[in-house]
């Protein structure tokens, strides 16, 4: 059984069974029923009351439940959350799932862009920190969590090693 929140507004409760290539269940009490075909990892196509969907996960993070999907080529970010999601929340400790993180490395070799924070700045999670060329590209390396910036280790115009310190918490 899951809440499921579509786009941060639609709320339904789901509970669905999958065998095979179909699926049964309900959402908000509702009974519904339906096919579906896994076309590979990130795509499937599903037969729901005569429609056809043909749906594809863009980003899928496992730790925050959630997932930006593309159905019939509309975005939708859901949401899930089970029962003890729901409980954790109840009793405040939700927060208490999100790993805090100290340190910002270089996930590749590359190029020091631009820094775009200094020592002091508070970042909210997403905030870009600097921009990293690495094989031609231009990477913004984004705040996996809130903090305040302790260090900025890395420097403007420099080259950098994978798992080299950037930046600091």
């Amino acid at each position: 059984m899951y809440n499921i929140k579509i786009n941060q507004q639609s709320n339904f409760k789901t509970d669905l069974k999958v065998e095979g290539s179909q699926f049964e269940g309900s959402i908000n009490d509702a009974l519904i029923r339906g096919d579906f075909q896994k076309i590979n990892a990130y795509q499937l196509h599903l037969l729901y009351k005569g429609n056809s969907y043909n749906i594809e996960i863009l980003k899928l993070n496992r730790e925050e439940k959630t997932m930006v999907l593309k159905v019939n080529s509309v975005k939708h970010t859901i949401e899930l959350k089970d029962k003890y999601d729901e409980l954790l929340h109840n009793l405040g400790l939700d927060n208490l799932n999100s790993k805090k993180v100290n340190d910002v490395k270089a996930p590749m070799p590359g190029m020091v862009l631009n820094i775009l924070v200094k020592e002091g700045d508070e970042v909210k999670k997403g905030d870009p920190l600097l921009v990293l060329e690495a094989m031609k590209m231009e990477n913004i390396l984004k705040s996996p969590s809130d903090g305040v910036v302790k260090k900025v280790a890395a420097v403007k115009g420099t080259a950098v090693e994978k798992n080299q310190l950037l930046i600091q918490f």
